[in-house]
């Protein structure tokens, strides 16, 4: 990419971008205008990606982790052939676009992840960085390297601010991704005014102590930015962050530099004189210099060279490879047919058994059959119980399948979320159901883009005891059944638990939570014969008295054997359900729900936790037996006496 090809399309850059935030009045031009330069370097020569396949497995991954600048990456989706019209850029940031205000996965071609909440990218970015490292392990060969790319990441001094990306950051250089390359756009401007209102440490320092490589250079100096990316691909060992002093909004000549390019449009005045500034007319809006157009269609047929080369040298290796070929086909086939080929784990009726451990069990069992089955917990293993057997994945064992996050929750779910995002694997990641506090903002996200993650979430409730209200949860299935498009399960017993993790893999669009037990569980009889199937509707009856039913208990979770041992005390003719996903069911048809809670029957609720969500469920908010404060340090089952959650106190209210 010559000198006149760079300044082509790096003024095309600034036109398009600050034009699209001023007809929009709403955005952030100053980002794409500072960073003209580089986006045009990234996208004009440095990055490897093919349009016309915009998901190719070994394309370099690019991650705008500053969101909030999304016009740089819109600007250039459009100049390189995405696609991505020029009347998609003129209606920036309206309803039904494809230029939404920050880069949204699955909505925008080209783009990787969805980014906004700082530091989320950041952090994607180094689930992609895992990925590629597990993936290059398990499949290259020394005659062929079919996964052998990098991923790319720009980020702002906002991105470095946030906590989950110091996380992610410190377990990147941990793990030594040599192939994660991240520009720090050090532009010295927030909302507010200066970085220096509450932002001055070294960034440069804390990076060397993560354990990466840190260089510096100019984000103007286009000869250095290409020897700066030649030393961060030549270092394999360590992460590479290339620090770049940039100017906010360069190229508006009275706002450049300020906080006021930062999150609002030039405005008319503004504008027309960086037009005038720029070398353009002022009434000559969403320009595009011809030379940057010639200069991407030659770049477009090197772009498709590369790519076929690259097809052609995956149907030599899987030729030469049929081991490593079927195995990529499971990677990337269709999950139904690697389930059916799982044997799980038997349970007994009557066997008392921790869902938590019920889940470690069948997890090993998935394993075998998903070679693609990856993750870990966050420094909670032991307790969460998901160690497979299959090594851990760290700098010297790449093809190891169990990750060690660290005490570090948010950045393990937005990791995860990477890893999902990538292509090929299926993560999890668990802790306790508690530490979802921590992991909102990912699990959002996850949620968000639709991402098939597994949040494996144990010690769901103040039944895990001694560890007191600090680690009981109560209100987290209300938060967590809140958030639209993400799947909670809560199964009752061992033969759900299973079930439940059956029903996280086969759901593909979307994440899933499954909320498990510390204490053990007594595996119950299943009056419906077909409780497998009617589980995946979100609940099935457990157990059905002769004649009609006077009462229906719907319970979730341990609240299954309470309201078991709650109707055997009653003097009434009562029905238990278990609802191992309450919004599964809402999804049903009026006749299935009516077939588990007919009209006219008296419902009650039992679950250990606030009863927002179930108020739909009852005629009455007394007929919620539900926990409404926080819970309190002892042992489980006196915990939940102190709090009235025994067999008598819900036997008592089926009778009232």
């Amino acid at each position: 990419m010559d000198k006149n090809a760079l300044e082509a399309v790096a003024l095309s850059v600034r036109s398009l971008s600050m034009d699209a935030v001023e007809k929009a009045n709403s955005g952030h031009p100053g980002l794409p205008m500072g960073l003209a330069e580089l986006g045009s370097l990234l996208f004009g020569e440095l990055l490897h990606y093919y349009p016309g396949d915009p998901k190719w497995p070994n394309r370099d991954r690019f991650v705008l982790s500053a969101g909030h600048g999304s016009m740089l990456l819109y600007s250039l989706l459009h100049l390189s052939g995405f696609d991505m019209s020029l009347d998609d850029l003129q209606h920036f940031r309206q309803v039904g676009s494809r230029t939404p205000g920050h880069p949204e996965y699955g909505h925008t071609e080209g783009v990787e992840t969805t980014t906004g909440p700082l530091g989320q990218g950041i952090s994607n970015a180094v689930g992609f960085a895992i990925a590629e490292r597990m993936k290059s392990a398990t499949f290259n060969t020394e005659s062929h390297r079919i996964v052998d790319h990098f991923t790319y990441v720009i980020a702002g001094d906002g991105d470095l601010m946030e906590g989950v990306s110091s996380e992610a950051c410190s377990l990147a250089g941990h793990l030594q991704l040599g192939k994660l390359i991240v520009f720090y756009d050090a532009n010295r401007i927030t909302i507010e005014g200066s970085t220096e209102l509450a932002f001055t440490e070294d960034v440069r320092k804390r990076f060397e102590a993560y354990g990466w490589q840190v260089l510096s250079g100019d984000a103007y100096d286009a000869d250095g930015i290409r020897e700066l990316v030649a030393k961060a691909r030549a270092e394999s060992g360590r992460p590479t962050l290339i620090y770049l002093p940039s100017i906010i909004g360069k190229g508006a000549p009275n706002k450049a530099g300020t906080a006021g390019v930062h999150g609002a449009a030039l405005g008319p005045e503004e504008i027309v004189a960086a037009r005038k500034n720029l070398g353009l007319r002022e009434d000559q809006e969403f320009f595009i210099h011809p030379d940057a157009v010639a200069f991407f269609k030659t770049r477009g047929g090197e772009l498709k060279d590369t790519y076929e080369s690259w097809k052609t040298s995956f149907e030599a290796w899987a030729r030469a490879n049929p081991d490593k070929k079927e195995l990529w086909d499971q990677f990337h086939g269709d999950v139904k047919n690697a389930l059916s080929r799982v044997q799980l784990p038997s349970f007994s009726e009557g066997d008392k058994v921790a869902t938590r451990k019920a889940s470690g069990k069948v997890l090993q069992a998935l394993s075998k059959a998903l070679p693609n089955l990856v993750g870990g917990s966050a420094d909670l293993a032991p307790s969460n119980n998901t160690d497979m057997d299959y090594g851990d994945f760290d700098a010297s064992t790449p093809t190891g399948r169990t990750l060690h996050f660290g005490v570090r929750e948010h950045a393990m779910a937005a990791i995860s979320n990477g890893m999902a995002l990538y292509g090929g694997f299926r993560p999890f990641c668990a802790t306790f159901l508690v530490f979802t506090d921590y992991m909102r903002p990912a699990m959002r996200l996850s949620a968000l883009m639709n991402a098939p993650v597994i949040y494996v979430m144990t010690h769901d409730s103040i039944y895990l005891g001694e560890d007191g209200p600090t680690h009981q949860p109560v209100e987290h299935f209300a938060a967590v059944r809140a958030i639209p498009h993400m799947t909670f399960l809560r199964p009752g017993d061992a033969e759900e638990t299973a079930q439940a993790w059956l029903m996280a893999l086969e759901h593909t669009g979307g994440p899933t939570v499954m909320a498990l037990t510390r204490q053990g569980l007594a595996v119950y009889k299943k009056h419906d014969a077909n409780w497998k199937e009617n589980a995946r509707k979100g609940a099935y009856i457990v157990q059905e008295p002769e004649g009609s039913p006077e009462v229906v208990v719907v319970a979730t979770g341990s609240e299954v054997n309470l309201a078991l041992a709650a109707a055997e005390l009653s003097g009434k003719k009562v029905r238990v359900v278990s609802m191992i996903s309450q919004e599964r069911f809402k999804a049903q048809n009026a006749a299935f729900k009516k077939e588990i809670l007919p009209d006219g029957v008296r419902v009650i609720v039992a679950e250990v936790g606030i009863g927002q969500g179930w108020e739909g469920f009852v005629a009455s908010e007394n007929d919620l037996f539900v926990l409404s404060d926080f819970g309190a340090s002892g042992p489980g089952a006196q915990v939940a006496a102190h709090f009235g959650f025994t067999k008598e106190n819900l036997a008592k209210l089926i009778e009232s």
